[in-house]
């Protein structure tokens, strides 16, 4: 166990509070017995994300569908964690997924690790997403700072000639000013 899936099951057995199935769960080399648990009824959130966790980290595309609901998670860690097991996933619905959750305007407030998984990814859908949710969080007053921020330095490592237009805008704004002429000092010469 690498030391960010040692972290993630930390947090989920402090969460368990002690419950036995925890130990089970964690200890089980058996991915139908952790499917299992993603599709039973009345099982709490920690086993359910402790499964696909798992699944997905070694491959399992039945997780697919939790790990997009916890991307999709008020709670940042466990975003994180399903972003890490979706792109040790291999799906190629992610990045569909990732890209509708990144510019749902709706929930713009989870769009972090959304849009840091499109960039992981490297895939078609990556650049379009996170054009169109910049473009959005130049607004004025905007508040996703972050969202924004993270849009700039994804383009940046995409280094797609599309977002040239999108990041010469965010060079005006002063949060995103040096972020957004590193991403362009990136971007291939037109």
């Amino acid at each position: 166990m690498d030391e960010e899936s040692r972290t993630v099951t930390e947090r989920i057995r402090k969460e368990a509070g002690g419950a036995p199935a925890f130990e089970r769960l964690a200890a089980t080399g058996d991915r139908d017995t952790l499917a299992a648990v993603l599709t039973a009824p009345e099982q709490p959130l920690w086993a359910r994300e402790l499964a696909a966790h798992r699944l997905g980290l070694a491959g399992d595309r039945r997780a697919f569908e939790a790990l997009v609901l916890l991307l999709n998670h008020r709670d940042p860690d466990r975003c994180a964690a399903a972003a890490d097991a979706l792109a040790a996933l291999q799906d190629p619905r992610t990045a569909r997924a990732a890209a509708a959750l990144a510019t749902n305007e709706l929930r713009v407030a989870y769009a972090l690790h959304p849009i840091r998984l499109l960039t992981r990814l490297r895939a078609p859908e990556s650049a379009p997403a996170l054009i169109t949710t910049l473009r959005r969080r130049l607004a004025p007053h905007d508040p996703y700072r972050k969202v924004a921020l993270a849009c700039v330095e994804g383009l940046g490592s995409l280094a797609d000639p599309r977002a040239r237009e999108v990041l010469t805008e965010a060079s005006a704004h002063p949060r995103l000013a040096m972020a957004a002429a590193a991403a362009l000092a990136r971007l291939p010469a037109s």
